[in-house]
């Protein structure tokens, strides 16, 4: 029974259900937020700002949005939650009036060869079955168009076991539109023979040239020299086709080495497992360089590239194939959709137009649908699972964002803030985590966390309005009205990186002189070829050191000390002081507590509900042995250490008796990409996309390379450190390294000695260096999109 009623005549009290208009959150506890409680307005648009690791992806994502999805799941049935990610509830006492949460976040699309921009969005599945439908000649269901599906033809007896058991002749028959050749990958990769071995000499000489491979103490060699395949003292040329095939292909069999039983498999698959399957990121550079090297990609002659077999390719609606339509840009096909009339697939046409619109509405018209996702830019990603959401009929539902303008040139940034608030007039609560001062301003509420970062955040520094953060006292308030100020007087170059005729993707025949010796930002909308001309076009052998957006990927037992390869001088630090094996101070390794495995948890596995992670009751959470504890350097043992922020740590292993030069000098690093907060043990998969690509830039800063190449290093970083990278990339230049920056944000382009705009705008429409010269050249020009976001920044 209703609660309302009438006073006296006047307008009737509101309903008890529309008071529940706020989310709110007492006691939140995630990673490092203190004890956070808010309240969040429903049914508008909620800014959170803070700097990097101040906990905003701790409160957004790992709490509100965590939770609604936690009881979401808890809906379903026990036999289908058992199929679903098991989420756990998070540190928080109260979680009151949450609605449904859809997360948008930076979160890469999937690597896999086969998964492409069309796949993603369900796209290429109306497509398919268009062409399934009026596709002449016709060859088949719509699996007979999809590069994913092989052909498969089968036939022989089953037996039913119903009643009386009998044999049943059957056939079975499934046309895939796959390429039999590259399976539908669109490339085939060859391994060059010529990297892994000298063939004029034997195995006993060291034929082999792959890292680590010697030929007098090492087993991995040894099983080849004494299989028994092969004769070892025989130069590699001079083998019969039998021993040649033995040697590169031979399959797994077990062989006795020195009296010990180990496994003998050819050189490619063991080429293929020990190198080719791991994250190329995660390798050590040397070993990386080796497998750049040794594999080459080329595209697939027998379909060319189309990842699509001979009938697929034969079908067409008019002149145009299935791979013909995924070729082209999605504004174009949008338009050859537009023009087919066909009454009895008119429901498919209207939903198919839709999503094409959908694409170039939210500035992605330039792509097209047969672009890997794994090549993607995190902001295109973001971007691209945004599609699904923009034409939704749901209403009363919480949109959570991670950086929307990621990758987005100020031109563009209007447009995503205009989709932003459409959500929200749909009657929509929209959750967005920012640092662009354009973004924030739209905000109809602001909650800035902090006041620091790491240990030193976790906590609500302020609530209110855009005009009243502007008047606050904290560190986005004092900052979000920042203007970089253009140089007085800019480098001169050293030298120059000829590109001459780049046609990579979009390129357009570019002919460009690169200056070395200086901070270059290359400018342009998103997809007018920054990255085709940059990663695509620099001559192979320029000693060059690139670091992009691609994500790190790192278990629960990888963290900061590991990735970065600081663990390695700290743990022979310990076993040189305490005369012992430096094996003894890893996790992973020999000092690992013996219940936990080096863990510093206990995980139960509970099924469809969500794992308990307890703390290890023997080594109290400390990951290692006991005995290992006991050793000391520097009044501390390993576990403390490891529990050190990247500041502590630096002071430690600065001075004193602890001082290592080795492991403060990459502690120099991460402190000098803004990482000074956080800790040594810290599990990479708690860090935010900002810190994990700072974090590869701080590894990468120890590389012996002439050249560094950075794409968008200010995404995730806060307006306050974002004179900090400058800082940073000064010092840079200024110790001789020549900088190329990818960017998007105006302080880096008011900041550079010289600028590259392409343009003038994304896909065919670009792909042309429309400005070369110095910033302020830029602002006076103002002829490019760049030109005049940039004189309307730096008040020109």
């Amino acid at each position: 029974m209703s609660s309302a009623k009438r006073t006296g005549g006047g307008a009737p009290a509101p309903h008890v259900a529309d008071s529940h208009d706020l989310i709110r959150v007492h006691g939140a506890r995630e990673n490092n937020l203190k004890d956070v409680s808010i309240e969040i307005p429903k049914r508008r648009l909620t800014v959170f700002t803070g700097v990097s690791g101040s906990g905003k992806s701790s409160l957004v994502f790992n709490t509100i949005a965590a939770e609604s999805q936690r009881l979401i799941n808890e809906t379903y049935s026990a036999f289908v939650q058992g199929f679903m990610p098991t989420l756990a509830r998070p540190e928080v006492d109260v979680l009151e009036g949450l609605t449904t949460a859809i997360i948008v976040d930076q979160q890469r699309m999937g690597a896999d060869p086969r998964s492409t921009v069309g796949t993603a969005t369900d796209v290429n599945a109306m497509l398919r079955i268009l062409f399934s439908r009026l596709g002449e000649p016709h060859i088949g269901p719509p699996s007979a168009y999809s590069f994913n599906t092989a052909s498969v033809r089968a036939s022989g007896a089953i037996t039913v076991e119903r009643g009386n058991k009998k044999a049943v002749k059957a056939t079975y028959e499934r046309t895939g539109g796959m390429c039999t050749r590259c399976e539908g990958r669109g490339s085939v990769s060859d391994i060059d023979l010529t990297q892994l071995y000298d063939d004029s000499k034997s195995l006993a000489e060291g034929a082999f040239t792959i890292p680590g491979w010697k030929s007098d103490s090492q087993w991995t060699v040894q099983v080849y020299a004494q299989s028994g395949f092969v004769d070892p003292d025989k130069p590699i040329r001079e083998y019969t086709e039998k021993q040649l095939r033995d040697f590169l292909y031979g399959e797994p069999v077990k062989v006795k080495v020195n009296g010990v039983n180990l496994t003998y498999e050819g050189l490619i698959p063991k080429i293929q497992k020990s190198f080719l399957s791991k994250d190329k990121e995660a390798l050590q550079p040397h070993i990386r360089a080796f497998v750049e090297r040794a594999v080459t990609f080329t595209v697939c002659p027998e379909c060319d590239g189309t990842r699509l077999s001979e009938g697929a390719r034969s079908s067409k609606i008019g002149k145009i194939s299935i791979a013909d339509a995924c070729a082209m840009e999605i504004r174009d096909l949008a338009d050859w959709v537009r023009d087919l009339d066909e009454p009895s697939v008119a429901p498919l046409l209207g939903a198919l137009r839709d999503a094409l619109d959908s694409f170039v509405e939210i500035g992605l018209g330039y792509l097209s649908l047969d672009r890997p996702a794994g090549t993607l830019s995190g902001g295109e990603a973001q971007r691209v699972k945004m599609i699904r959401h923009l034409g939704s009929s749901l209403t009363d539902t919480t949109y959570v964002f991670d950086e929307p303008t990621i990758g987005l040139h100020p031109h563009d940034i209007q447009r995503m803030n205009d989709l932003l608030l459409r959500l929200r007039d749909k009657g929509n609560t929209v959750l967005v985590v920012e640092h662009k001062p354009e973004a924030i301003a739209i905000a109809d509420h602001v909650v800035d966390l902090g006041p620091g970062a790491g240990t030193a955040g976790g906590t609500v520094c302020f609530e209110g309005t855009v005009e009243e953060l502007r008047a606050g006292d904290t560190v986005t308030g004092r900052h979000l009205d920042d203007r970089a100020a253009l140089k007085d007087t800019v480098r001169a170059s050293t030298g120059a990186l000829e590109i001459r005729g780049a046609t990579t993707h979009n390129l357009q025949d570019v002919d460009v002189d690169v200056p070395l010796g200086v901070l270059c930002v290359v400018t342009g909308v998103a997809g007018s070829g920054k990255s085709s001309l940059i990663h695509g076009s620099v001559p192979a052998g320029a000693d060059v050191v690139s670091v992009d957006q691609s994500p790190i990927k790192g278990s629960r037992r990888s963290n900061p000390a590991t990735y970065t390869g600081l663990l390695e001088p700290i743990r022979k630090a310990f076993a040189k002081a305490n005369g012992v094996k430096p094996a003894l101070f890893s996790a992973n390794s020999e000092g690992a507590c013996p219940t936990c495995n080096g863990a510093g948890v206990i995980y139960t596995d509970l099924a469809m509900m969500a794992g308990v992670a307890a703390p290890c009751e023997d080594c109290e959470g400390k990951r290692f042995q006991p005995a290992v504890l006991e050793y000391r350097f520097g009044g501390r043992d390993i576990s403390e250490v490891l529990a050190m922020s990247v500041a502590q740590a630096e002071e430690f292993f600065g001075s004193g008796e602890a001082r290592t030069p080795a492991a403060h000098k990459i502690l120099e690093r991460l402190a000098d990409v803004g990482l000074g907060y956080l800790t040594l043990g810290q599990p990479l998969t708690t860090l935010s996309g900002g810190e994990r690509q700072r974090l590869k830039l701080a590894t990468h800063m120890g590389d012996k390379g002439g050249v560094y190449v950075l794409d968008e290093p200010t995404t995730g970083l806060h307006l306050a450190d974002v004179e900090q990278l400058l800082g940073l990339l000064d010092r840079l230049v200024d110790a001789g390294k020549s900088v190329i920056v990818i960017e998007h944000h105006q302080a880096v382009m008011a900041h550079a000695d010289w600028i590259i705009d392409l343009g003038p705008g994304a896909g065919h429409d670009g792909g042309r260096v429309v400005f070369e010269g110095t910033p302020a050249a830029l602002v006076a020009d103002r002829s490019t999109l760049t030109g005049e976001h940039l004189a309307a920044y730096v008040g020109a």
